[in-house]
């Protein structure tokens, strides 16, 4: 078979959300306030360990009373906003209303930047004629994100659990996300940093390669291999 279609994650395949010390620091100045640089470092390094920010790492536990909302978060905004909001109320802040800022700092487009090479691989693909889009577990529109960062022209309509009430490695996603770029699975590549989310691709007929979900310094050239893969019969 030969790959004539892409699919993306987003969140650490095609950009990478930024450290947790400038996510809380742009939550603080949003509610004008600041923290010792000390106190900054530590709190940051606090709400990382909890799992508090979106695209980071994951929680080093998750509470039992929030391990539903946790499982599920990525099915609608609602559940999403919940999950973190609930895993940053686990660290102490300031003021109650930084909750709520944390959050939407990370909906920001300030708060991503794509990985050295995502331009320059999207853009060799559409010149190629290779349809390409978004499959994501995500509970916000991340489209003004790709259109701030310039990437949006290269993409297809993207396809964003929260809007189907589903999360990868729900088939359906998939077969969804394969429906947007007109291509049968079998034709399809899903690139993607999570081995069970996105190596769901692979039971509906896709190839799956996986990246290494790093800061973006540290994967300068990730996606680079796709430009060889892709019109290749594999």
């Amino acid at each position: 078979m030969t790959i004539t279609g892409v699919l993306f994650d987003f969140s650490g395949t095609l950009l990478r959300v930024e450290p947790a010390v400038r996510w809380l620091a742009g939550a603080l100045a949003r509610t004008g306030r600041t923290l010792p640089e000390a106190e900054l470092a530590r709190t940051a390094a606090l709400l990382e360990e909890a799992g508090a920010l979106p695209g980071g790492a994951a929680p080093r536990t998750v509470p039992p009373e929030l391990r539903e909302l946790w499982d599920g978060r990525d099915r609608s905004a609602e559940r999403h906003r919940a999950a973190y909001t609930a895993l940053a109320r686990r660290v102490p802040l300031p003021a109650e209303e930084l909750y709520d800022a944390l959050y939407e700092r990370h909906m920001t487009p300030e708060a991503w930047q794509p990985y050295p090479d995502t331009l320059r691989v999207l853009r060799g693909l559409h010149e190629r004629g290779v349809p390409t889009t978004v499959v994501s577990n995500i509970g916000w529109d991340l489209r003004p994100v790709l259109r701030a960062h310039g990437l949006d022209g290269y993409l297809g309509p993207a396809v964003l659990s929260y809007e189907h009430g589903v999360q990868k490695p729900d088939p359906r996603l998939f077969r969804a996300a394969c429906a947007e770029l007109g291509r049968e699975p079998h034709e399809v590549l899903m690139v993607g940093d999570d081995p069970r989310a996105d190596g769901g691709a692979a039971a509906v007929g896709c190839r799956v390669h996986l990246v290494d979900h790093l800061p973006a310094d540290r994967r300068p050239d990730g996606l680079e291999p796709l430009l060889e893969l892709v019109g290749r019969s594999v």
